[in-house]
This record gives C-alpha cells, structure tokens and sequence, in this order.
C-alpha cells in the first residue's frame, strides 16, 4: 500500500459551491519529491491541507501508512498529524510570543517527546538551514525568509513520513531556495514522501513527479 494516496478525491469548502478535484486519485511516492502546480484557485494549498488531515474531503480516501484516515474522529487524526505529518505553511504561520527555537521544538511536544528529547534535532535542524543564530529570537524580530525556513525546521523535527510544503521557497532568495530544496530532497532520499505546492518552475525542476491540477 502506498504510505500517501488520494482516492476519487473531491473537496467543496462548502455545500453547493464549486467542487475540486473531480475526483482526483493519486499516489505520491515515498523516496521521492513531488510537485503539486495548476493555475491559481485549482486547489493546490487544499490538497494539502486535505492530505494533511486539516480538512475533511467530501468524498473519496485519503490513505496514509497504508490505511484510508479521511473519517477518523478529530482525536486520531491529530495523533497522525503530529506522529506522521511535516506542515510547512505558506506564511510559516510561526507563534510570535514563543522563541524559534521553541516554536521548532512544539511538534516534538505533541508527539509525545519531552523538550529535551526535542532539543538536539531542533538545533540540527536550525544550524542546517543556516537560522540557528536565532535561535533565541521571537518570529517578529527576523525575516520573511528566515521564518520560513524556521518553519521547515519545525515540520521536519519529528523525522515525519510525509512531508507537506506550501510554497516553501515563495519568500527565498536562489541561494536559500537551493538549501530548502536540498534538505527537502535528503527528506526524499531518506525514504520519506515529500509534497511540494509551487507555482515556481524552477522548483519544478528540482521534483522528481508533477502533479498538475
């Protein structure tokens, strides 16, 4: 069974209004990094907040880990998002009262872990995408740019199965695009499903599948 999949997927925000997806089915590959692209209003930020569990499809599966989850209570699937999921939001959505370094560690904290289970991978993770010297800073006090990539660190520090970025790279510069693609892509290598909404061809290109809504 695939680890993500969708099934005769359709969503609608709500009822009699426009329908998406017309029932899409689709399997994204694990190992692998694949590009979710269409014009504006086609659904690519809804997919993955489908895939993600953080909205309910009004027909079709939605399989993670081989088991289709779109109608578990609101216990379970929360319990899936923080053990499995990765969520890179489009605006990194980031706490601005908290740390970044406590707002990498909090998905460690749903799973489960305690903070100092949490603390080595979160600095790992900050060090690699060259944001650790802000580590004690709030969200308000560094860049658009850098709270993104906070943002990667904090859906990549449960070493989840899938990872879901929205427009990781909107507000990057090539060079910090090129170090977002590339942990992206060790994520991939290391067996993991990686899902990737842009509009950007060049991060198209760095995808291994595209996925055209």
């Amino acid at each position: 069974m695939p680890v993500l999949a969708v099934e005769e997927l359709t969503f609608s925000y709500r009822r009699g209004a426009e329908e998406l997806f017309g029932g899409l089915s689709h399997r994204f590959p694990a190992g692998a990094v694949t590009g979710v692209t269409g014009p504006s209003g086609r659904g690519k930020s809804t997919l993955l907040y489908v895939l993600g569990l953080l909205l309910r499809p009004v027909r079709g599966r939605v399989v993670i880990g081989g088991g289709a989850v779109q109608d578990l209570g609101d216990a379970a699937r929360s319990r899936i998002r923080a053990q499995r999921v990765g969520f890179v939001f489009q605006d990194a959505v980031l706490d601005t009262s908290r740390s970044v370094l406590d707002a990498v560690i909090e998905p460690g904290l749903y799973a489960g872990r305690t903070r100092r289970q949490a603390l080595p991978r979160a600095r790992l993770l900050l060090d690699e995408l060259g944001v650790a010297v802000r580590a004690d800073h709030r969200p308000g006090e560094i860049s658009g740019g850098q709270a993104q990539r906070v943002a990667l660190c904090r859906a990549l520090v449960n070493d989840p199965q899938v990872i879901l970025a929205d427009e990781p790279t909107g507000n990057l510069d090539r060079d910090s695009t090129d170090t977002v693609l590339g942990v992206l892509r060790q994520a991939a290598q290391a067996g993991r499903t990686v899902v990737v909404a842009t509009h950007d061809p060049y991060v198209l290109e760095h995808t291994d599948h595209v996925l055209a809504l």
